[in-house]
Order: structure tokens, then C-alpha cells, then sequence
């Protein structure tokens, strides 16, 4: 596909970006200073003006809605530059463990990552803002907070301390509330339950429920869960959990994810990388985020309600966490976020500002969306 095309058909969430970008490309190509890599300072490669970005990633190439979100950046990346800037994607384990992008891009060791921001609340618990938060944002939500709202602002604030800023690498929509070896009736079956969780906040809300919290590589889940190491895992959603196969080892699917109400996942760009960018480069990078961006969330939109078909005729055991277990969760949160506010200001700064967010987004879903597919529902008989 050439530039012209590419550009065609980007949609909304990328053209205005990359037609900005397209505009400069006449103009003779800066050649980028190298980066210097941590081990033993080797520079980025370059050819000539060829600029040469590694990505490294915390997901395996089989999850392709995820992992494909990298693979279309770079592929947006070398269209809209003419083949002169090309990114390499890394899967996790490849250059690095999975949750050792961060150091990475503090260390100038990478360019870039794609990740989930809060994978890393063990640094700070302000980490997961950025991703997911019990009780948070959806995925438009999430998207209007950072990008219209102050949420952007504030996390790239705090990202600069580690050498770095984010862009979304696109969002799994309201997650699932996960796969359980057995049934979760009331909150005392939580009491003791192994479960693989995505973030801290997270895991200190479930371990005032009394689930042992363990944060591991989603590769690592399945051989955990058969063995029995594990008694429940959540991951993203149908599709993800299908090609995982958490369903052989586990029946019982819950939802929702009360946790992961619009998971956003992000590119994470080294800040001396990008800055020794020209301006043309920089402007394709961030066209390229827009493009994967809403290429995730677009697929997983389309290809979740398949997979949810396929597992429930495949045996799963589809159930509603009951409202005790969500009330339970609730307050168990708003004691951990009060918790961190009152260790934090720049903590509770943040999670003020998405609450007041939240309530007027809200609100107009109230009038909006909710009311449309409740109707809808019942003309369809779900």
C-alpha cells in the first residue's frame, strides 16, 4: 500500500495526524541522532537517513488483537516515512522479561515499549491511572479523559520522571471478570483463591476480599491454572481467553471486569529518542499510535462477542459476579484509593480529577448510550 492510500485509509482517528506528517515529507529528512543503548552505549542503527527504532513489548506474538497493535505501528511507521524509519517488535522475553520495559526506556536501552501501564504500581501506584483502575473509566471515557480532559496531562507529568511518554496503543473495551476452577457464589469463596491479576491496585482491593494476588506473563497462566498453582486468572476478554485456552483448565467465566472497565494499553516513547527526531518523524510517530490505536480496539470489538459464542458452545459456564461480590469489591477500592491519597497529593490529584470525569460522563451515558442498547437488548432478546 503507498502513502496516498495508506493515508485513505486511515479514518478519523489518524488522518488529520498523518496528513500533517505527509505534508513535511517533500522536505529533505533529518538524519536522527543515535540513541545510546544501555548495553555497552551501542547507538540505534541508522543507514544513511534510515532511522532504526527497536519496540519492546510486554505480550507474546500469539496474542495478535495486542501484540498486532505494535506490528501496525511499525508498519504505519515505514509506509508513511518511504521505508526511511523503521521500528523492529519485539515480543516479551525476546529483548527483555516482560515487565522489564520501563527500566529499559529509563536506561535508554529501547526507544519505545507497548505495555500496561499498571504492571508497574510496584515503582508507584500512580502507574495505573493510565491503563485501569477498579471501578474506572471505559474505553471512550478513558480516551476523552486523556485526550480532552486533564488525564493526559497528568500522566505524562509523571512519566517524565522515568524518561518517557505515553500515547494509547488502544484499549480491550470493559474486560471479563475472569476464569475460577470453581464457583464464586458469595464473597467467602474468595477467601484464599490464587488468582493471576493485572495490577496492583487491583491486587490490594482482592486481597482485602482475601484472594492471594499473583501478577504474572499471561504465556505463564495456563501451565499455572492445570497445575493448580493458580485457582483463577483474568486476562482481557473472549477472544484473548480463547486462543489462551483458559477454558480447559478453568469453566467458570465471570463478568465483568469490575476492575478493567476500558483497559487502555500504551506505547511508551523514549523522550531522548523522540526529541532527537526531525519534525516529520515526529509527526509520523504519533500518526502511527493513532492508526494502532484504533485498529485494537476495533478488533476487539468485532471479534470478542465470536469468541464469547464459541466458548459458552464449547462448555464454559458463563455467570454474573453477584451483586454482593461487586458491592464487596466497591468499598474494598475506595478504601485502597483512600489509602494512597492519603500517602500521596500527586495520587490523589489524579484519581479526583478522573472521578470528577467519570460522574459527568456518566451522566450523559444515563441519556445516551445506555438507555440506546437497553432497548436494544430487549428488541433482540438478550
Amino acid at each position: 500500500m503507498d502513502r496516498r492510500s495508506l493515508v485513505k485509509n486511515l479514518g478519523i482517528a489518524g488522518a488529520t495526524v498523518a496528513a500533517g506528517a505527509l505534508a513535511a515529507c517533500g522536505k529533505k529528512e533529518e538524519a536522527a541522532p543515535a540513541t545510546a543503548a544501555a548495553s555497552g552505549g551501542a547507538p540505534a542503527v541508522q543507514t544513511g537517513e534510515t532511522v532504526r527504532w527497536r519496540l519492546a513489548s510486554s505480550f507474546p506474538k500469539s496474542l495478535d488483537t495486542i501484540f498486532g497493535s505494535a506490528e501496525m505501528f511499525a508498519k504505519t511507521v515505514k509506509e508513511l516515512s518511504g521505508g526511511k524509519f523503521e521500528v523492529s517488535v519485539h515480543p516479551a522475553g525476546e529483548l527483555m522479561p516482560a515487565f522489564g520495559v520501563v527500566d529499559a526506556l529509563q536506561n535508554n536501552t529501547v526507544e519505545m515499549a507497548q505495555t500496561a501501564s499498571y504492571y508497574f504500581t510496584g515503582k508507584d501506584p500512580l502507574f495505573a491511572f493510565s491503563c485501569a483502575v477498579p471501578f474506572g473509566l471505559t474505553a471512550r471515557q478513558m480516551d476523552s479523559w486523556k485526550e480532552q480532559g486533564n488525564g493526559g496531562k497528568l500522566m505524562n507529568e509523571f512519566y517524565a520522571k522515568y524518561n518517557f511518554f505515553s500515547a494509547s496503543a488502544g484499549n480491550t473495551s470493559t474486560q471479563m471478570g475472569g476464569w475460577y476452577r470453581k464457583e464464586i457464589k458469595t464473597v467467602a469463596d474468595l477467601q484464599g483463591l490464587k488468582m493471576r491479576l493485572g495490577g496492583g491496585i487491583f491486587g490490594e482491593t482482592m486481597a482485602k476480599l482475601g484472594v492471594v494476588a499473583q501478577n504474572m506473563p499471561a504465556g505463564d497462566v495456563y501451565q499455572a491454572l492445570e497445575k493448580g498453582t493458580l485457582d483463577a486468572t483474568e486476562f482481557v476478554g473472549p477472544y484473548d481467553d480463547e486462543k489462551l485456552g483458559f477454558n480447559k483448565v478453568a469453566p467458570f467465566y465471570y463478568y465483568p471486569g469490575w476492575w478493567e472497565g476500558g483497559a487502555d494499553l500504551e506505547f511508551f516513547i523514549n523522550k531522548k529518542a523522540f526529541d532527537a527526531l526531525s519534525e516529520t518523524n515526529k509527526a509520523i510517530v504519533m500518526a502511527a499510535t493513532k492508526v494502532a490505536a484504533r485498529d485494537m480496539t476495533t478488533k476487539y470489538d468485532a471479534k470478542n462477542p465470536i469468541a464469547l459464542k464459541n466458548l459458552v458452545a464449547a462448555g464454559t459456564k458463563l455467570m454474573p459476579f453477584s451483586k454482593e461480590v461487586m458491592d464487596a469489591g466497591y468499598k474494598a477500592a475506595m478504601e485502597v484509593f483512600a489509602e494512597h491519597e492519603a500517602k500521596s497529593p500527586e495520587f490523589k490529584k489524579v484519581h479526583q480529577d478522573m472521578r470528577a470525569f467519570q460522574r459527568d460522563q456518566i451522566l450523559w451515558n444515563r441519556f445516551s448510550e445506555f438507555r440506546y442498547n437497553s432497548y436494544m437488548a430487549t428488541l433482540n432478546n438478550l
